[in-house]
């Protein structure tokens, strides 16, 4: 079991970082809490913080897009209000004026991701002097050598971004 001094610590950074970058946690802090909980369970189990609403497999490169905050957190709060756990809410659902209703699973099966992407680099004129990264959590674009250690925007780990062009 997992005290609450470690789940009190991770909610206050957590929290201050997500506000920090423009976004905003439930105001339900106990229910905040269960989640950061559930994250701090599967950091134990696997040793990453896969969102503790999705079933992780145990293989941090397979659940890369399920580790908190999850790549389809932005999606879901334009389209919903809130991501699919509900630790991230919109400024409506913060403030009491919109009600949080079930949110469809965006994740796509095991065989779906790994399937490659379309090259978007293919159907350009000329070379990029540097590759394009994209953070896969909020979009984040730098063009460089190789993927930012930490997303400035959303502090996502560099193993988050993918080559984009």
């Amino acid at each position: 079991m997992i005290s609450d001094e470690p789940i009190n610590q991770v909610y206050d950074k957590l929290k201050n970082e997500a506000e920090a970058a423009g976004y905003r946690f439930t105001p339900d802090a106990a229910f905040a809490k269960e989640l950061i909980r559930g994250l701090l369970a599967n950091e134990a189990r696997y040793g990453y913080r896969a969102c503790p609403c999705r079933l992780a497999s145990g293989n941090k490169d397979d659940d890369l897009d399920i580790v908190c905050p999850c790549d389809y957190r932005d999606t879901d709060l334009e389209a919903y209000g809130a991501c699919y756990c509900a630790l991230y809410v919109s400024d409506a659902v913060a403030r009491g004026n919109q009600v949080i209703h079930a949110i469809p699973e965006r994740r796509l099966t095991p065989e779906e991701r790994s399937q490659p992407h379309a090259e978007t680099a293919a159907t350009m004129d000329r070379p990029l002097p540097y590759p394009v990264w994209r953070c896969k959590v909020c979009g984040y674009l730098c063009a460089r050598g190789e993927a930012p250690g930490v997303c400035p925007i959303c502090k996502a780990k560099k193993e988050r971004f993918e080559r984009f062009i």
